[in-house]
């Protein structure tokens, strides 16, 4: 299936923050950093946002043409993650920002960040987000397709966290295998990091 995909630019950021909204919504995670539907329709999209401004500063959201679904990556060097996430403001500057009441708005990042391989430079999948009313048509795949034909091309790691058992069996027929065992949030789902090598 022939998907045109396109880099974002600042000019996509609303259309990003609102596609991010609606695709995350049923997400376990989500639903565990913003539990209760109503809170979560109020609030949720201020980390979308929040998610979206940082790679858009950092590294490289993808949409496909139509703006039905997106993808937002990382660069990650060898070992640069660690000292940034606890650095001035980090995560606790990312609670203030979104929900300062919410501590899990800082755990999530605090949590994962404890898991997130630093020994290889690697491509960092953030999200992918995907229209609920397109979800199921291969747009998630092309979206990572494109990423990961370009890791195999310059022989590049990639690395993320499933959030769901769905996302997970994506992910695998991609190439990528679980690393590690799954992080268990406190009274919460579970999340598995994932690792794919280059395919040669």
């Amino acid at each position: 299936m022939g998907v045109a995909i396109r880099t974002a630019t600042g000019n996509d950021r609303d259309a990003v923050v609102r596609l991010l909204d609606a695709a995350f919504q049923d997400d376990p995670v989500s639903g565990w950093v913003f539990p209760g539907e109503e809170y979560r329709r109020a609030t949720h999209h201020r980390l979308m946002a929040a998610f979206t401004d940082l790679v858009l500063a950092d590294g490289r959201v993808d949409v496909t043409e139509d703006g039905s679904a997106c993808a937002l990556w990382l660069s990650v060097p060898a070992g640069a993650h660690d000292e940034e996430e606890d650095g001035e403001g980090g995560f606790a500057r990312l609670r203030q920002d979104v929900d300062p009441a919410n501590e899990r708005v800082e755990l999530i990042g605090r949590l994962t960040a404890g898991i997130h391989p630093s020994d290889r430079p690697h491509e960092y999948l953030w999200m992918i987000g995907v229209d609920p009313a397109h979800q199921g048509r291969g747009l998630g795949s092309a979206l990572i397709g494109h990423v990961l034909d370009r890791c195999d091309r310059e022989g590049r790691h990639a690395y993320l966290e499933a959030s769901s058992a769905r996302s997970r069996v994506l992910y695998e027929r991609l190439g990528f295998e679980a690393a590690g065992g799954p992080l268990r949030l406190p009274d919460g789902p579970l999340m598995w990091p994932m690792w794919r090598e280059p395919e040669v």
